[in-house]
């Protein structure tokens, strides 16, 4: 039966972040390729990046690709260290920590240019 444990929450995260990364990964090559329509098209697409909403976004991206990041790390230390699973709980809180962090200090480096200033 499913208890919502550390471990079905880890792996969850895990699988949506990996998505997460993706959809921005496949949005930044469109936008990117957007060049083969001329400069206009180009620039008024990427205007809209500096909108706040794609500034949120940006956090957001931020947090998954440093939880993917460091998720993974702690997948390779349960499967190649012999004391991995046996600390597979307190690692994923670390993963949440660092990934927190991370997100605080990218949150505070764009709350200027989501309130407007630079």
């Amino acid at each position: 039966m499913y208890k919502g444990r550390e471990g079905q929450w880890a792996f969850f995260l895990h699988r949506l972040s990996g998505l997460a990364i993706l959809a921005y990964f496949l949005l930044h090559v469109v936008s990117i390729s957007l060049i083969i329509f001329g400069e206009e098209a180009y620039m008024r697409v990427h205007h809209l990046y500096d909108l706040w909403p794609f500034r949120i976004g940006l956090i957001l991206v931020t947090a998954g690709v440093a939880y993917h990041a460091f998720n993974g790390l702690r997948i390779m230390a349960m499967d190649f260290t012999g004391w991995g699973v046996a600390y597979q709980r307190q690692t994923w809180y670390g993963v949440l920590v660092i990934t927190a962090l991370i997100t605080l200090y990218t949150a505070w480096m764009n709350i200027p240019r989501i309130l407007g200033g630079y």
